[in-house]
Parts: structure tokens; C-alpha cells; sequence
């Protein structure tokens, strides 16, 4: 485009005035909560800043608001002119500020933001909201509010750990040269052999006509493990794992017990060891812990604080301490010489029970346990006949933690053909299993 040497007076200051705004939209950074928190006062450029609002507090000479975006447990305070409060901005609202960030003088942040504009995105009513400022709202109250509840404390903490959680599982496999295989979701296969699956088939599905057998022309299921599928790998890869959805259609209401959840499973090549697998086991719970001590100090303490007291403390403890071993025969001697009544008597070829783990647990001494070498009819047709006698025991390995009870579980597979073939006889599950 061609101008003459003198411009117009309007084109200058349109010129002028575009090059000035151009400056001024370059400045501004947009950054979250977490990334201002870190930040150091003093810089020339302004920020944006966006978020909800979990604080208003208005005072004669100066406004001060307190915004997340839940990258952070952490909000950050803002500082404004009063003439930048509308009736829109409250507790809840959305929001967008700039501003520059300055030395704080509060003493739990070192900097805070000094708003040059604040524009409400969306508004809220704060007499309505079901969450009210500094009142901490028990989870059965929460539960209420799904679409909500990611804006209280707890489970915004939560949300942030489980993030922490997945990423520090898949660096610690990804790092150990594992390959991961995704599973399928939808299966025919009953891996575990309970029984509790949760069956799939086409809202169209045509229930009159003569194949009744399922959508693939076999039932069909949500998957409960994909380790069969793993298994296949292993035949030509020596590590892998999947990290994914299972469904178990247990009618069950506690934690430990749910109808979905994700699990992380994994498959050695060439070991015959249960050595090798518990040591695999407690790197990963060590690699993993340690991870979200470093990198999520503030919902650590907080847990730590109001939700599960001392959590802190003993997963630093859990870190310090080589984990116990014991068999499982040996875990029936304990518990039979308990002066505790148990709910359930524990007897040799019985499934521990919560109360039996937590007791093992803390007999010896409030760390990690090892069980091993579980009675051979209580463990899934793949674990390994240890051939042992009078006890027959399999190769198979559950961790107790503190707290929470099994967290692993594991065995060496069974790799002798004709063992296993005459176990899937035994059981009827030749069939089921020929592939």
C-alpha cells in the first residue's frame, strides 16, 4: 500500500492510536492463579487474570476480591479502586482482571494483584449458591451439587492430587521402559472369574429375532480387568501396562468397592520371582508418593489437616521404611493369636477381611505389609501352583497399607501348559478361555 509523505491528520491518529493499542494487548499476559502466585512483584507488564470469586470485601478507600481457577488450593488476592464494584461481582461470580502484580502485604502471599479492570463474565447469586463463604460444607451436603462441587476446597484438592496421581503412574512405567497397550473397554472375557459384570447391548437391539447371544454374536461385558489382553502382549514385549476404566457390578455403597473405577495393571516377561514383582510394586507406590509430596505440598497439608489427620506424616514415614513380608500362612497365626475379636474368625483357606488387613498392619508396626503365597483356591485360575504341601498355596502377592487395606495385587502366571490346561478343565473354563 502506498502513502503520501504527508498523511492526513486522521489517518496519523488512527495510526498512532493502533500502534499504542497493539503495545498494550501485547503486554498483557494471561496467567493462572498458580503461575501469579509464583510470580515475582514488580514486573512492568500487565496480567489477566480469570476465575471465580470466593471473596468480596468492600471497604470505604479500596476493594479487595479473592479469585480462584482451581489451578491452585491457593486464591489470589486482588486489590481495586471501590468505584470497579458492580452489584454483578459476587461470591461466586466469574470474572476477568488486569492488573499488575505488586508486593503483598498479606503474609501468606508474597503478591497480589493490583486490578486496573474487573469485568463480571458471568454472575451469581450468592444467597441461592449452595456454598457458603467460610463455612466448610460436609461431603454428603456436597455430593448434592455434582456440577458445583469442583469449586469447594476438598474436592478441588482431590481433583488436583488424582492429576498429579496419573501423571507421576505413567512417568514411572514410561521411564522404566513400558509399553502401554490400551485395552479394550468392552470384552468377553470374565477375567477374574466373579462374576460381577456389567453386561453391554444396543438400545436398538432386536430382542424377538432367534440370536439371542449377544451384540458380537457372544455376550458381551464391561471389562473388569484387561489383563488377559496384557498377557497377550507380554508375548512380544517384556513390559507393558494399561492404565484404563474397569467396571465391577458389585451392589456395593463403600469406598472400597466401586462400580467404576480406574486401575492400573502391569505384565513382566521373563521373571519367576515374586521378588521381582513386589519390588516393581513398592517403586511405583514410593515413586508415586513421593511425586505428590513435592508437587502438591498445599493439598497435602491440607488433607493432611482436615480430611485425613497425619496423612502427611505417615506416607513420609511409608517412604523412609523398607516394606514387611510375610506369608499368608503366617498371617493366619497372627491373627489367631490376636487378643482382638475379629467380626470374622480367620481360618487357613479363608479371604482376609478389612479388619484382618488392618490388624496385620499395624502388628507390624503401621507400614506396608506383603502378604504372599495365598491358599491355591482362592486365587484366579493364572496364578502359579506353587506345588507345596499340605498347604497348597499360589505364587501371589497382595500389599496392605495402612489405613486402607489391599492396594496391590499380583501373582506370577502360571506358564506350564499342561497345568494350566488341566486348572481351565477343572473349572470349566476350556471353552471360555481356548484363545
Amino acid at each position: 500500500m502506498f502513502f503520501p509523505r504527508k498523511m492526513a491528520p486522521a489517518l496519523l491518529s488512527f495510526c498512532q492510536w493502533h500502534c499504542r493499542h497493539r503495545r498494550h494487548l501485547g503486554a498483557v499476559s494471561k496467567l493462572s492463579v498458580r503461575e501469579a502466585l509464583a510470580s515475582v512483584e514488580g514486573s512492568p507488564n500487565s496480567i489477566k487474570l480469570q476465575g471465580w470469586v470466593r471473596s468480596v470485601r468492600s471497604q470505604k478507600d479500596i476493594l479487595f476480591l479473592h479469585v480462584n481457577d482451581g489451578s491452585s488450593l491457593e486464591s489470589l488476592q486482588v486489590v481495586a479502586e471501590p468505584n470497579l464494584k458492580t452489584s454483578a461481582l459476587t461470591f461466586g461470580s466469574s470474572v476477568e482482571v488486569i492488573g499488575k502484580l505488586v508486593k503483598s502485604l498479606h503474609k501468606k502471599q508474597n503478591v497480589e494483584l493490583n486490578a486496573s479492570d474487573i469485568k463480571v463474565i458471568g454472575g451469581c447469586d450468592s444467597y441461592d449458591f449452595p456454598f457458603k463463604l467460610k463455612e466448610r460444607h460436609p461431603p454428603e451436603y456436597v455430593r448434592q451439587y455434582p456440577h458445583l462441587r469442583c469449586r469447594t476446597n476438598t474436592f478441588s484438592s482431590l481433583l488436583r492430587v488424582r492429576s498429579k496421581a496419573t501423571a507421576a503412574i505413567q512417568d514411572f512405567f514410561q521411564s522404566n521402559g513400558y509399553i502401554h497397550i490400551h485395552t479394550p473397554i468392552i470384552t468377553s472375557n470374565d477375567c477374574e472369574g466373579a462374576g460381577e459384570l456389567f453386561q453391554v447391548q444396543a438400545t436398538n437391539w432386536d430382542h424377538g429375532q432367534s440370536d439371542k447371544s449377544g451384540f458380537f454374536n457372544v455376550p458381551a461385558y464391561l471389562t473388569v480387568s484387561g489383563q488377559l489382553h496384557l498377557e497377550v502382549m507380554s508375548g512380544g514385549f517384556t513390559r507393558v501396562y494399561s492404565f484404563g476404566p474397569t467396571f465391577r457390578a458389585e451392589n456395593s455403597q463403600s469406598r472400597r468397592h466401586l462400580a467404576e473405577f480406574y486401575m492400573v495393571e502391569a505384565e513382566i516377561s521373563f521373571t519367576d520371582s515374586l521378588d521381582d514383582i513386589m519390588q516393581v510394586i513398592e517403586n511405583l507406590f514410593k515413586s508415586t508418593t513421593t511425586a505428590l509430596l513435592s508437587q502438591c505440598p498445599e493439598e497435602i497439608n491440607f488433607f493432611s489437616k482436615y480430611v485425613s489427620v497425619g496423612q502427611k506424616d505417615r506416607l513420609e514415614q511409608f517412604l523412609k521404611k523398607k516394606f514387611v513380608t510375610m506369608t499368608y500362612t503366617e498371617a493366619i497365626e497372627v491373627l489367631k493369636d490376636a487378643r482382638e475379636i475379629f467380626h470374622y474368625k480367620p481360618e487357613w483357606g479363608c479371604d482376609l477381611q478389612t479388619e484382618h488387613e488392618r490388624y496385620l498392619v499395624k502388628h507390624c508396626g503401621n507400614v506396608p505389609l506383603f502378604v504372599i503365597n495365598y491358599p491355591y483356591d482362592l486365587k484366579p485360575f493364572y496364578a502359579r501352583d506353587n506345588e507345596d504341601g499340605p498347604q497348597h498355596t499360589a505364587a501371589a502377592v497382595d500389599l496392605l497399607v495402612p489405613g486402607i487395606g489391599e492396594l496391590f495385587g499380583g501373582s506370577l502366571r502360571e506358564e506350564r501348559f499342561d497345568v494350566l490346561l488341566s486348572r481351565l478343565e477343572r473349572l470349566g473354563l476350556t471353552d471360555t478361555y481356548q484363545w
